[in-house]
């Protein structure tokens, strides 16, 4: 009878727990991003992020259910007095939260070296293959600079890319030891939340070329500042040797403070006063349309994608082949085949009305890309956002422009973030914006149902940002 109350109150405490797990494991696994996430009572409630049962939480979870067995069995085995039993347990699940720590660092030992093991063979790999190693980091436009070059150089090398946004130790080390083959070239995306974990990246890839995107206020949250961000970024140009170079988009002035830094060799693109640039643009809901002028040679160029920021993500991936040895002819005609990277800015008709997706841009810069662009479609306009996240003293000020950014170009709003939708809200109603247009959503079922009410034929739909279930 022990076991068999135990096996039900730990099927019980398992359900009810799942929302921290699925908290930790979209916190990365990181408790103090997980502590954070407690603390503001951002708890992934809800569907639209499920928990993925990777080898480290199938590990996680193994361990969980022995503890909290273990936790009800003393409990049941030794207490006597039913009130005492239902107080027990109702202080086990209250303390649900600080079992998952304790488990935690119970694994912590084992998982590091794991992941010293897979991140020594993986570089072990990479170091015996003659190849060309290109990295790419910045605050915005990562993946789609990634994708781009990687559909431009293969017109002459094959190319092997860190799939989706894999750009962490682990994501990195899984593209080389499941990915990599026979490949000429291997583009690594390098992310970071924190001073130094791009300088981790490059001593896994080792880069020999890198190409610095555009740097902005992202992960505020964790870096605190600009000028911490600058550093991190620049921990690849450190990496890059002698024989290598640099490509700074120089469209913000953070890029442009860390060219001039910079004692290699280098490039600086997307500036009148550097390699390339664009201009003569023009954009419509068939795409962009643009003159490239790449080492005094202008370039006409054509391509499906949307908005400035892909344009610049064109100019600097272009100016990368070029250096290397694509033929212009191959880099204009890449471009012409280019599709947009899936919910980025990504263009999705049909006979009713048109959606812009916008969902993994989560940044005022690509916003104010994506408003521009809505800006340029006929029809009624309407913009679906949660706003802006992980913005640290800086959430409230971005959430507010970000509102009246919308305000300037929609004709409807739906706020989908409890956090946000009082910034947002203001800083439409400071542009005027009618407060009968504005609807708020806790769930995507509402979100349909105010959708379905709203659109009519020829709208259309920007969605701008989306985010995981512990952010509401």
């Amino acid at each position: 009878m022990v076991y068999v109350s135990t096996c039900i109150c730990v099927i019980l405490f398992m359900i009810f727990s799942s929302i921290f797990i699925k908290t930790y494991q979209l916190c990365g696994y990181n408790i103090l991003n997980y502590f954070h996430s407690i603390v503001d009572f951002r708890l992934s409630i809800g569907d639209k992020n499920r928990i993925v049962f990777t080898k480290r939480m199938c590990r996680f979870i193994c361990l969980f259910s022995v503890v909290s067995f273990g936790i009800f069995f003393v409990i049941n085995f030794f207490t006597k007095s039913v009130p005492l039993i239902i107080i027990d347990y109702i202080l086990v699940f209250v303390f649900a939260p600080v079992l998952l720590v304790l488990v935690h660092y119970i694994l912590l030992p084992l998982e590091i070296l794991i992941k010293k093991f897979y991140i020594t063979k993986a570089t072990k790999k990479l170091s015996k293959m003659n190849i060309i190693k290109i990295g790419i980091t910045g605050s915005y436009g990562k993946t789609s600079t990634k994708n781009i070059l990687t559909t431009i150089l293969e017109k002459e090398y094959k190319v092997c890319s860190s799939p989706k946004n894999y750009n962490t130790e682990m994501g990195l080390t899984k593209t080389i030891l499941e990915n990599l083959d026979d490949h000429d070239v291997i583009i690594a995306e390098m992310g970071a939340r924190n001073i130094g974990d791009i300088e981790i990246l490059t001593k896994i890839i080792k880069p020999q070329y890198g190409i610095l995107t555009t740097i902005g206020n992202q992960h505020l949250e964790t870096f605190k500042s600009l000028d911490n961000i600058e550093k991190t970024k620049y921990e690849l140009a450190l990496s890059i040797p002698e024989d290598g170079f640099m490509i700074f988009n120089g469209d913000c002035p953070s890029n442009i403070k860390l060219y001039e830094m910079f004692k290699g060799k280098k490039y600086l693109t997307c500036n009148e006063k550097g390699y390339s640039f664009a201009k003569n643009i023009v954009t419509d809901d068939c795409g962009s349309r643009f003159d490239m002028v790449l080492n005094r040679e202008v370039l006409h160029i054509e391509t499906k994608l949307l908005g400035k920021c892909n344009i610049d993500n064109i100019v600097t991936a272009s100016t990368f082949a070029h250096l290397i040895g694509i033929s212009n002819e191959d880099i204009v005609s890449a471009i012409k085949s280019l599709t947009p990277t899936p919910h980025r800015l990504e263009l999705i008709k049909n006979n009713y009305f048109t959606i812009i997706d916008d969902s993994y841009n989560s940044n005022i810069v690509g916003a104010k890309e994506a408003l521009e662009t809505l800006s340029k479609f006929e029809g009624n306009k309407i913009v679906v956002t949660p706003g802006l996240v992980e913005m640290g003293e800086e959430q409230s000020d971005a959430n507010f422009k970000l509102g009246t950014m919308i305000a300037d170009v929609a004709d409807y709003i739906i706020i989908m973030n409890e956090t946000n939708k009082n910034y947002i809200l203001s800083g439409a109603i400071s542009h005027n914006f009618d407060k009968e247009k504005i609807y708020f959503c806790s769930s995507r079922k509402k979100q349909k149902e105010i959708l379905q009410l709203i659109t009519t034929k020829g709208c259309v739909v920007l969605f701008e940002n989306d985010l995981p279930d512990n952010y509401k």
